[in-house]
């Protein structure tokens, strides 16, 4: 089902931002991740939710002039965040407040772990219900690191590879086939295939969790080469990096998510503190 994904990216050169939520009914932790592009359903636990930045309609025949017109009107974009909560918004926050502070104070609020910890099991249930908080500083703070989040998620194969340590990597072998821990209590290592080892790695990093699973391991899980049981299709994660002439792109995309992970976890932890009723 498209649902209705054609008002959010109508086109491929439609631009947008959505923030997707986990469904409700489900059995991980509420996770909350950010898109610029169509999402899959089923990206986060029990069907994704999106709440966009903006929509897109159609322009109407009536409005255009009666010679002239054009055959393809095209689309108009319009604001999702709405002009109540925008007046809502001025009245406690000031006059220069606009619809993008809030989507972004929006995506900073389900990232707080007071937030997150306080209504866990309402997150399961219902649609995320964020507070309008009082403090005008505070209001700026989770927007700012809102913003922060959004491009640190959007933008995160143009981050820095991690400063670990990286064992074979002059060996020019970089294709993977399974990408694993050398046991299971030992995560500070990654033996990404027979000639490269990644260890040094924070501990910490494995504390930022998408969709019940860190953001490394999710790497580690789905960049493997896999048979499927039936139809016996091999998918080969190594054949896109060969393609683009870019043979060490998984294990430099690991890298970038050991570093993601780590930013992330700082923005988290410099959120202010809520009192949550």
């Amino acid at each position: 089902m498209i649902y209705q994904m054609p008002k959010l990216f109508p086109t491929p050169d439609s631009e947008n931002l959505v923030i997707c939520v986990s469904g409700l009914g489900g059995t991980k932790q509420n996770t909350s991740i950010i898109s610029s592009v169509i999402p899959d359903l089923n990206i986060l636990d029990s069907g994704t939710q999106c709440f966009p930045l903006y929509y897109y309609e159609e322009v109407s025949t009536a409005s255009l002039p009666l010679f002239g017109g054009d055959e393809n009107p095209g689309l108009e974009r319009k604001d999702a965040v709405t002009d109540f909560i925008l007046t809502q918004a001025r009245s406690r926050y000031g006059k220069t407040v606009t619809k993008e502070d809030i989507f972004y104070y929006v995506y900073g609020m389900l990232h707080s772990p007071d937030y997150r910890l306080k209504f866990s099991d309402d997150l399961k249930k219902t649609l995320p219900r964020l507070p309008l908080v009082d403090d005008v500083k505070i209001f700026h703070a989770f927007k700012t690191a809102g913003k922060t989040l959004a491009e640190l998620h959007l933008g995160y194969e143009n981050l820095r590879c991690a400063d670990v340590k990286v064992e074979g990597r002059e060996s020019d072998n970089f294709r993977v086939e399974k990408m694993r821990f050398p046991s299971k209590d030992r995560r500070d290592t990654i033996i990404y295939n027979s000639s490269i080892t990644i260890s040094e790695i924070p501990l910490r990093a494995y504390d930022y969790v998408v969709n019940g699973k860190s953001a490394i391991e999710w790497i580690m899980e789905r960049y493997q080469v896999k048979i499927h049981k039936d139809s016996q299709i091999k998918n080969d994660p190594n054949d896109w990096a060969q393609e683009h002439g870019n043979p060490s792109y998984i294990l430099d995309l690991l890298l970038r998510v050991i570093t993601l992970s780590l930013l992330t976890l700082n923005q988290i932890e410099s959120l202010p503190k809520l009192s949550l009723e």
